[in-house]
């Protein structure tokens, strides 16, 4: 559960999803949604990603809410199988609301974030995403992925990117969902 101090003590935080999304009025470069599974329940989490250009001879890694090695590794699938080298720019990547997570769902929603700051561009802001990326630039399935797309279809998103193997066969009324096996399919979804 998720509380909140208040003058007249602890209350539930109904939507602890709202807490973890800033909600920019206009999609700016480096910011995704993702839906992510911490305990026993499926929350909307803000990823944002800055790269830029470093100014000295060895590039800053810099990972909030996240396991750094963990970004090291996807740094490095992102170089091979995505065409998108980061050796010379440096990697900030934060997920809004001091929230940690451990687990692997993060993987294609930082790559889509990394990619859309390296690259200056948006990505939509009714786009939701998850999927673990492997070594070798697949993506894999996580688990729950049915009760993470009703998540993100109640708190209003219409469009997420997700492993192909998470991709219900009947699909989500109201969601269009865009299953990928790879981060390349990713990258151009």
């Amino acid at each position: 559960g998720f509380f909140a101090m208040s003058e007249a003590g602890l209350r539930e935080v109904a939507n602890p999803s709202a807490i973890f999304l800033s909600r920019h009025p206009q999609p700016v470069p480096g910011s995704l949604v993702m839906v992510a599974r911490d305990g026993g329940r499926p929350l909307l989490i803000e990823v944002q990603a800055l790269v830029d250009p470093t100014r000295f001879a060895t590039p800053r890694r810099v990972a909030q809410g996240v396991d750094s090695n963990r970004l090291s590794l996807l740094l490095a699938v992102m170089s091979r199988h995505g065409g998108l080298v980061l050796g010379d720019h440096d990697v900030y990547v934060n997920l809004v609301g001091g929230l940690q997570i451990t687990e692997t769902a993060t993987d294609l929603p930082l790559a889509l974030a990394l990619a859309s700051s390296l690259r200056g561009t948006p990505l939509a802001g009714t786009l939701v995403a998850f999927g673990e990326l492997g070594l070798t630039g697949e993506v894999r399935p996580v688990p729950y992925g049915e009760e993470r797309l009703r998540e993100l279809h109640k708190q209003g998103y219409t469009r997420a990117i997700l492993p192909r193997k998470n991709c219900p066969r009947a699909g989500v009324e109201g969601l269009t969902l865009q299953p990928v096996s790879t981060l390349a399919e990713a990258l151009a979804a």
